[in-house]
């Protein structure tokens, strides 16, 4: 995983080795303060062979030295460390979430059928930005620190071998305990993460339908099954911080018994005369200087634990596989007649669901209105999707213009179809850009004139910015009527030879389903559609009837075949009339 994770990191490794050469510098620099707190010691204030007046200028010069280094050279070398690690931690993790929005695009209906927006949008914002840690700790600060302690080591080395290596003895403790507890902290992480990401699900969905809690005045019961939610991410939350707060525990009680041992070693030492006191003073000094990495260490590895349990969760999206793909030998479909076949084809959601469509045999003439009708679950809206490559057949096969679908790509596929649906769903943008993802390169005059053919132009130009106003998510200042022409506007400007209508009307009220009607005629005009509709008035003028029965097509003709017929269509169209 983490070798994957190198991947993004790739493109940025000379700006890594550089951070971590100037971090060398900003960590290496205040590793001189404990030589000159030696220095002052043993060759100024105890040095009797000086002067008052000498030792004053020694001590003055020494500390303008110091002055200049930590005044005048490391803040810059601070801020070109911070700015060079936050810069490149930040570009990776623009990389990961551009490519992961391009593999979520990639990814069928299917998938977002069985998964909650929550938790999808929690694994793209949470677990990616918590990746950061890798990079920042992982990559830079780990390394760093264990720089720090090699070069203070080193130092202490020249100074004294026995003292450092009393300083050392804690060492085998101290990988010990942070070998057990930070195994198991991993999976607490894991956990964790995974509950937050319910919780973020919950969140969404509740507040996508504040208007349903509302009109049901049922606050307090969705009050409670948060708290149900919000607990389960309490306790997951609470066991990762007992466990944390015992590893830290352990580790920094071992890490402060190292300084005990020095300050006891090197007492004795100066007593019997073969230490002197500054060298002393300077252990004391590089203690912190040694066991302050040490303890970061243990913090990196908390960090860097709830890194890779967040690059776990972020690697598991990006192995969706993709329902729908192009073969590898797949070919753009030529400029479609609309002309769409059907052939033996079933249908499943998945291998251990039932069929909701057995053997559909259809041959829609290129220009024929073809509309499907049917009780609620019959399989028109399944059916309808079967087109697009929202799924695939289980078996059978669908041709449009003698090619099968599955050979051509879906761009191309989809290029040559229009839909709109029952909700047809508006960005939270201007009504400009939501008419515009019918054809986005079109010009300003082009989007006018799809608005007038969809009878949207009119109420457009009343709003407060006209095409410029923005319609709020998922179109909300928008009525359902003023919502379908913005829609209908999108297919006219797109221009497909192929129009799949699905409830396109049914959610209206009669004024606007009227001019929706209205609208869709002239869309329909030499053009295939293919219409899903429950109220059968609005598709007696439809040149062929499909009548669909538990998932089987169990009439076809136009209307006056079908009343005269008197089967299943007209029981369905007496129903509604009277």
């Amino acid at each position: 995983m983490i070798k994957r994770y190198m991947q993004f990191v790739k493109p940025y490794w000379l700006l890594v080795v550089l951070t971590i050469i100037i971090g060398i510098f900003k960590f290496g620099i205040p590793l001189l303060i404990p030589l000159l707190i030696k220095y002052v010691i043993d060759d100024i204030i105890i040095n009797d062979a000086l002067t008052v007046n000498e030792k004053i200028n020694q001590l003055f010069m020494m500390l303008g030295v110091f002055m200049f280094i930590f005044v005048v050279v490391r803040p810059p070398i601070e801020y070109f460390r911070q700015y060079l690690a936050q810069w490149t931690g930040n570009k990776i993790l623009y990389d990961i979430r551009d490519k992961l929005f391009d593999h979520l695009q990639a990814l069928s209906v299917r998938f977002y059928a069985d998964r909650k927006v929550g938790e999808i949008i929690s694994r793209v914002i949470n677990d990616v930005e918590q990746t950061k840690t890798f990079v920042i700790t992982g990559l830079m600060n780990v390394w760093l620190d264990l720089v720090t302690i090699i070069i203070a080591l080193s130092i202490m080395f020249t100074m004294d071998v026995k003292l450092t290596l009393v300083s050392m003895i804690i060492f085998p403790f101290y990988i010990l305990s942070v070998w057990f507890f930070f195994g198991r902290l991993r999976k607490l992480t894991r956990n964790r993460s995974a509950a937050l990401a319910d919780v973020q699900a919950f969140l969404h969905e509740r507040i996508q339908g504040m208007t349903i809690v509302k009109s049901f005045a049922i606050e307090s019961n969705e009050s409670k099954r948060f708290g149900v939610e919000n607990k389960e991410f309490l306790n997951k939350a609470t066991d990762h911080a007992k466990w944390n707060a015992l590893s830290f525990g352990v580790v920094n009680t071992i890490t402060d018994i190292g300084p005990l041992l020095v300050i006891g070693f090197g007492a004795m030492s100066v007593i019997q005369g073969n230490l002197t006191v500054g060298v002393l003073a300077a252990f004391v000094a590089y203690m912190e200087r040694l066991y302050g990495p040490l303890r970061r260490l243990v913090s990196s590895s908390t960090m860097l634990t709830q890194s890779i349990a967040s690059m776990d969760r972020v690697f598991q999206l990006f192995d969706e596989e993709y329902d729908i793909e192009d073969k590898p030998n797949a070919i753009p479909l030529p400029a479609s007649n609309g002309h769409v076949r059907f052939n033996d084809v079933t249908f499943k959601y998945h291998d251990d669901d039932s069929y909701v469509l057995r053997d559909i045999n259809l041959d829609i003439q290129a220009g024929e209105t073809v509309a499907f009708v049917g009780m609620s679950g019959g399989g028109k809206s399944t059916l309808i999707s079967l087109i697009p490559r929202f799924f695939d057949v289980t078996t059978g096969s669908i041709e449009i213009d003698d090619y099968k679908i599955t050979d051509v790509t879906v761009k191309s596929l989809r290029d040559q179809i229009g839909m709109v649906m029952q909700d047809n769903v508006l960005f939270s943008d201007t009504i400009k850009e939501n008419i515009l993802l019918g054809l986005p390169n079109a010009t300003d005059g082009e989007v006018i004139e799809a608005a007038k053919q969809a009878n949207a132009h009119d109420f457009i130009m009343n709003l407060p910015q006209g095409y410029d106003t923005q319609v709020g998510e998922r179109g909300v200042k928008l009525s359902g009527g003023q919502k379908q022409r913005i829609a209908i506007a999108r297919v006219f400007l797109k221009n497909p030879p192929i129009l799949i209508l699905d409830e396109a009307t049914s959610a209206l009220d009669l004024e606007s389903e009227s001019i929706i009607q209205e609208t869709l005629e002239t869309l329909s005009k030499d053009r295939t559609t293919i219409i899903v509709a429950h109220r059968l008035s609005t598709i007696t003028h439809a040149d062929k009837i499909v009548v669909l029965k538990d998932g089987e097509v169990v009439e076809t003709g136009n209307h006056q075949t079908l009343m005269a017929a008197k089967q299943y269509y007209y029981d369905l169209y007496s129903i509604q009339d009277l």
